[in-house]
């Protein structure tokens, strides 16, 4: 029989410095999916990330269960060219002065810097890759000088690299101004159309769009709606999530959130 999920939890906790980050996680996660991981800050939701990537270990009991691609133990080498993850602690490991091209190449080789001994099979890899996602144009331009949507992007097209089976996105556009979030939603959308699925992880609902497949909402460790985003994303639900009252509306395939005046 073959499996379909990718992520499976069974009555999961986890711990970290004596505070119980996830309660009761009872999740499965499919192949097939694209999925949005949304809640609050401190909501749980890089606790769950760290637990998929084994940085923390929950606490298994007789009534509990966790398997990642089918394996209760898998390899964590093994894992890394399953999941590649990426967060906005990355940007702070590049070297400024790499290009764009060399950037994406050292994610054949799980470095940060410049590659000296790149073979014609890597360098065919990269142009395929800045093909596929349409940024041909940034190969030569220094990290330094990308915008931050540029940055980000970049970072997207070196994690693919190695055509993981699963990208996580860890809020792929915080801090990012009005262009480069649009820049970066639009490129994500694109990658819908590769063997990838994606996990992404945001607190924002105006990024959610028809590539999701299903909502995952996340609330004091626990999961308080999960489902199809026409569904899951309501007033109710994300007063619900975020403790204030807001009204939820849906325009042209993109979410938007107004807060009741006081």
């Amino acid at each position: 029989m073959v499996n379909n999920f990718w992520f499976e939890a069974k009555n999961i906790n986890c711990y970290k410095n004596g505070s119980r980050l996830i309660k009761d996680l009872n999740l499965n996660i499919a192949f097939s999916e694209n999925v949005i991981l949304i809640g609050p800050n401190g909501s749980g939701k890089s606790s769950l990330i760290e637990l998929i990537n084994r940085n923390i270990y929950p606490v298994i009991d007789n009534g509990s269960k966790l398997k990642i691609f089918n394996k209760e133990l898998i390899n964590l080498w093994e894992l890394r060219k399953k999941i590649s993850t990426v967060n906005n602690d990355i940007k702070n490991r590049i070297n400024p002065n790499l290009q764009v091209f060399d950037l994406i190449l050292s994610g054949l080789y799980g470095k940060y810097c410049y590659i000296q001994n790149k073979t014609e099979k890597d360098s065919y890899m990269v142009e395929k890759i800045m093909k596929n996602m349409d940024i041909c144009n940034l190969s030569k331009k220094y990290f330094s000088y990308l915008s931050d949507g540029e940055k980000q992007i970049s970072l997207i097209a070196r994690a693919l690299i190695n055509k993981p089976d699963i990208l996580i996105l860890d809020e792929p556009v915080a801090n990012l101004d009005y262009k480069s979030k649009f820049f970066v939603v639009d490129k994500i959308n694109e990658l819908s159309k590769l063997n990838t699925k994606i996990l992404c992880v945001t607190h924002d609902i105006t990024t959610i769009t028809k590539i999701y497949d299903r909502v995952i909402m996340l609330k004091d460790g626990k999961i308080i709606a999960d489902g199809h985003q026409n569904k899951v994303i309501n007033s109710e639900n994300l007063n619900k999530l975020y403790g204030i009252q807001v009204e939820v509306t849906k325009n042209n395939g993109l979410w938007n959130i107004r807060r009741f005046s006081k």
